[in-house]
């Protein structure tokens, strides 16, 4: 069997979806993107395309190192989500050749449902209570949402406790038995994150998630060691070399995504890093159903994994959700907050091929915003 077609499409809302043929007709999907940077994601799969067109699509291992560590130029967002993508695709055609779902190729399931939360909120938070009461009747058991929209160098007290105003509604409408997790998206400074997580501790969050930027990961384990909640962060670290030193600062919960940290091959691999560290694992996904799959296959297959995150009805699908290019949706059929484990081959999905080729004709070009404090000099977004 040899790999003989690799296409991409670019599908609203912001996704970009690969599709490996092999040349006997087993076909694997992936979603290799950088939201914001679909395009340039989706040139790097057409360079790595021509080292795996003709090569045999069960060799994962192998391709994984040659498609990350072949040039002499490697790492990055773009280069790691374009073999993230193709890594899935690869995983979903072994899966779908052998007969098993990847979780069993994996090592085998380690439980039966994999628990996911919702998005309350949006980039800046509003009409928290409504939207939380209504995840809640839908049955989801924990909900994330940013803890504020832009803000100022060093948080003013107004925006701090309009920060602790916000988790404190949605920690009386959750109640004590469900969760909250609260999302800094790296808007806060050093100072503002040490003062804000003090804050936040008689709340009893989840987690905090990205108090810091990626590139103060240095910074980490001074916030860490005076936390009194746990801190999360690495939706913007894409291997392990990157996750070691957030782990070794003591992070409770890492946040590897599927769809830019090299796939279901690196995300396990840090899946277990993070298990010698006792790091929880949290797969950042507000992407599609490909990247989510891919996502609920390595939760049913790694001890330490604690949640998931899930795009269903989250504020940037506007043109298309989670559930608009699949042919069944009961993969994501969400009971009591948890997915069911599947035994379908490969990813479990079933990709709804027509919808993806005529939402492609269409494409997007969707752009994350930028952000300007009162004074005109640029914000964290």
């Amino acid at each position: 069997m040899k790999i003989a077609r690799i296409e991409t499409f670019l599908v609203p809302p912001r996704w970009l979806f690969c599709r490996i043929e092999t040349d006997d007709g087993v076909v694997g999907w992936g979603e290799p993107v950088v939201e914001g940077r679909a395009e340039v994601v989706r040139a790097a799969v057409d360079v790595l395309a021509e080292y795996l067109v003709g090569r045999d699509p069960l060799r994962i291992q192998d391709h994984w190192q040659v498609l990350s560590k072949g040039g002499f130029y490697r790492g990055g967002p773009i280069l790691s989500s374009a073999v993230a993508g193709l890594d899935q695709a690869l995983w979903d055609i072994a899966g779908k050749t052998y007969g098993a779902p990847v979780h069993a190729l994996l090592g085998g399931p380690v439980r039966d449902t994999v628990r996911v939360y919702a998005w309350v909120g949006g980039d800046e938070p509003a009409q928290l209570t409504e939207q939380i009461t209504a995840q809640i009747e839908a049955g989801f058991t924990a909900v994330k949402m940013n803890a504020a929209g832009r803000v100022a160098p060093i948080a003013t007290p107004a925006e701090t406790a309009a920060v602790i105003e916000r988790v404190t509604t949605a920690r009386e409408v959750v109640g004590p038995h469900r969760d909250v997790a609260v999302d800094c998206h790296g808007r806060f400074t050093p100072a503002g994150a040490r003062r804000l997580l003090a804050e936040l501790a008689p709340l009893h969050p989840l987690f905090v998630e990205e108090p810091l930027l990626p590139e103060q990961t240095h910074l980490l384990a001074g916030l860490v060691s005076g936390s009194p909640v746990p801190v999360a962060t690495g939706e913007r670290l894409y291997d392990r070399p990157g996750f070691l030193p957030a782990l070794t600062a003591g992070i409770a919960v890492a946040q590897p995504d599927p769809s830019h940290a090299g796939g279901i091959t690196e995300v396990h691999r840090i899946a277990a890093l993070a298990e010698t560290y006792g790091a929880q694992l949290a797969p950042h996904c507000p992407l599609g159903p490909i990247a989510l799959a891919a996502s609920l296959q390595i939760a049913l297959a790694v001890p330490n994994f604690l949640i998931q995150e899930q795009s269903l009805g989250i504020h940037y699908n506007k043109e298309a959700d989670l559930l608009s290019y699949v042919v069944d949706p009961e993969p994501f059929r969400f009971t009591a907050g948890h997915a069911r484990r599947t035994e379908l081959p490969g990813l479990g999905v079933t990709v709804d091929e027509a919808a993806v080729r005529t939402a492609d004709r269409r494409g997007h070009a969707w752009r994350n915003p930028v952000w300007r404090h009162a004074d005109g000099s640029f914000a964290e977004w």
